[in-house]
């Protein structure tokens, strides 16, 4: 097992400490340094809609948007930034204002002159990406770096003189071709691109730098941000403030989960300096996300101590299940478990089991199940008066368990205080609760000697993810291979957070192949309120956040683009009309890309592509591969269906 140094990535994984970075001005508002995590969006409209453009801003500022960016494609668009700030300031609003640059040297130069900030993409901004396989001599990539120096140099003069920042931001799917010859699809690479220019910054003297390695594969994402720190801190580069975010998370609340798993398990590590949720919504409606997983690190100073560690067990630019032994549907190669805690029912019928997925037919006498049924549920005493089906566990405190421990297909749970080498326990499967702080040396050793057991890990510390972190170290380094269920409980906790808390807190374990199941509570009364409904958004929690951290697939994925200036169609509407059609597709990944800047290279990991070409033309994609042109919008989702059909992934909705 290798260890690896944490101080190359993050302060500490025990206690919440932001990675100080260098401060740089962004207008009148400073990011970085000491200063708050900063939230940003981006305008949806045209960029030469100036009164459209100017309305949306108005809008975002007051959702609490501190930065906003505007996609300029053209010279012309670019141009025009200066009638929007002219505009903005006329209305008394001096928010600064940030131009995304994609293919266009020229433009960036105009923009760099006129407003605060410029973000430029360095797999297509002095590089180029047409999906060829190319080999590089290494003179030939020298040449090219020499070339890319030469388009590059221009722009970094002009934002030295004007007082501009710059956003080096990578896209996992823009990589160049010339990057992807020599590091393939992978973090490595989206870091070398970065550093490729920003060594080139450092040449020129120039430092008003902020970075980004944005995917829409959270673990990707999370790999690649701790990557560029290591590396960064390996050439004695200044520490360049960053700019966290999930790209074309999607919408609703797949787009808040999977945006609060990548940014938020990099926020645990202190890592992050601004935010951007990407949602195929309003951008407004993006800014009450990002503040709120925002907040909530500006009161975690205080919490529980953990026991600090200055090794980790884990590699954290690698992804890599931890190694446990199989116990029934549990640890080994099998997907993470899902259980619904009912304890708070404490009288209920077949029918009420509807909210984890456990539909009943009076007719048949029969439970069936959906793709998202719970796989266990944990009652309270004498809740059931039925049987459930054989496929489904149920889980019970230890002292209503020896009463009766024949009957079928229930098994115990009890406090591993509890627990000793004489405890009687069921022959298959035992369930113990445990946290961090209450281990002690005996303990360890009961686990270790221990077989039939699933550990069900607990906390009460503010510093939740960390601390149920920490417990899997020391399992990894004490070799314990008992799989371990997530079992997490929320406090004074409204739906909206509780959605981005677990997502960051679980979702942040998972994402290091941590957890081979979840548990998910709450103890407000305003949330639950006895109301099934409530256990039902539980359920469908615990698995959003499973499929966002790749860990189980259970429906449908989307990975569509928030919309901007560049988009060629309306992708709400569209997004939509998709998902109506294709939502039955379980574990179909479809890419819905507003324009080509963000098509085919977003769509990396989708088996399909629905990509905006033109005004009402959409081309269509079977991964990579272009296999419809310029198809009529209105005829497209029909199209895109008959490619489904084709490769025989279609299915009838039942």
């Amino acid at each position: 097992m290798n260890n690896h140094d944490i101080s190359k990535y993050c302060n500490s994984l025990t206690t919440y400490s932001r990675r100080l970075t260098r401060e740089v001005q962004v207008g009148n508002i400073p990011l970085g340094g000491q200063n708050p995590i900063r939230i940003q969006s981006m305008t949806t409209v045209d960029t030469m809609d100036t009164k459209g453009s100017v309305a949306q801003v108005m809008r975002m500022v007051d959702a609490g948007c501190e930065y906003v960016r505007i996609t300029a494609p053209s010279v012309r668009d670019a141009e025009n930034l200066r009638e929007i700030k002219k505009s903005l300031q006329n209305l008394g609003v001096d928010i600064p204002l940030i131009a995304d640059i994609h293919f266009t040297p020229n433009a960036a130069e105009v923009a760099a002159r006129i407003i605060e900030k410029v973000r430029i993409n360095p797999g297509n901004y002095a590089d180029k990406k047409k999906f060829q396989q190319l080999e590089y001599t290494d003179g030939e990539y020298e040449a090219e770096l020499q070339r890319i120096r030469e388009k590059f140099t221009p722009l970094v003069n002009i934002c030295k003189e004007y007082g501009t920042a710059l956003r080096i931001g990578t896209n996992h799917g823009s990589l160049s071709d010339r990057i992807m010859s020599r590091y393939g699809d992978t973090p490595m690479g989206m870091v070398e691109s970065a550093l490729e220019f920003l060594r080139i910054c450092d040449d020129l003297n120039y430092h008003d730098i902020v970075l980004s390695m944005k995917a829409s594969n959270p673990k990707v994402m999370v790999q690649a941000y701790r990557l560029l720190v290591n590396r960064m801190e390996e050439e004695g580069m200044q520490p360049y403030p960053l700019h966290l975010g999930v790209t074309e998370a999607g919408e609703a609340e797949d787009g808040r989960i999977k945006s609060a798993v990548g940014i938020g398990a990099l926020l645990e590590d202190g890592l992050g300096d601004t935010i951007r949720v990407s949602l195929t919504e309003e951008p407004e409606k993006e800014v009450p996300v990002a503040k709120s997983l925002a907040l909530r690190y500006e009161n975690r100073d205080g919490h529980v101590p953990i026991s600090s560690i200055d090794k980790s067990p884990l590699n954290p630019f690698e992804f890599a299940r931890r190694r446990t032994q199989p116990l029934g549907s549990f640890g080994g190669l099998q997907v993470p478990v899902v259980i619904a805690d009912l304890r708070g029912i404490k009288t209920f019928s077949e029918e009420d089991l509807k909210c984890v997925g456990l539909s009943y037919s009076t007719q048949s006498g029969e439970f069936s199940r959906s793709d998202r049924a719970a796989d266990f549920i944990f009652t309270s005493e004498e809740s059931l008066s039925f049987s459930l089906p054989q496929n489904v566990g149920e889980i019970v405190d230890y002292s209503l368990w020896v009463k009766d421990k024949e009957r079928g297909n229930w098994f115990p749970c009890l406090e591993i205080g509890a627990c000793s080498m004489k405890t009687v326990l069921h022959s298959e499967l035992n369930f113990i609760t445990a946290d961090l702080p209450g281990m002690d040396e005996q303990k360890w050793e009961f686990l270790k000697a221990g077989t039939n057991l699933v550990i069900m890990l607990k906390t009460s510390n503010k510093h939740a993810m960390p601390e149920m972190r920490r417990f899997f170290f020391e399992l990894i380094n004490r070799n314990i291979q008992i799989p371990v269920v997530i079992s997490a409980n929320y406090s004074n906790t409204g739906i909206d957070d509780l959605m981005l808390y677990v997502s960051t807190d679980v979702g942040g374990l998972l994402v290091d192949g941590l957890g081979d199941g979840v548990m998910l509570s709450v103890d407000d009364p305003d949330v639950l309120a006895g109301d099934s409904g409530s256990y039902t958004s539980l359920n469908d929690l615990s698995f959003g956040v499973l499929q966002a951290a790749g860990a189980r697939i259970t429906k449908t994925e989307y990975i569509s683009c928030p919309s901007c200036g560049r988009t060629l169609f309306d992708l709400q509407e569209a997004t939509a009309r998709i998902r109506e059609r294709t939502g039955h597709l379980k574990g179909l990944k479809i890419g819905i890309m507003g324009c080509i800047v963000n098509g085919p290279g977003e769509m990396a990991d989708a088996d399909y592509g629905y990509v905006g070409s033109g005004k009402g033309k959409i081309t269509l994609y079977r991964g990579q591969e272009v296999v419809r042109r310029g198809v009529p919008e209105a005829e497209a989702v029909d199209r895109l269906i008959e490619i489904i059909k084709e490769d025989g992934k279609w299915v009838e909705k039942n």
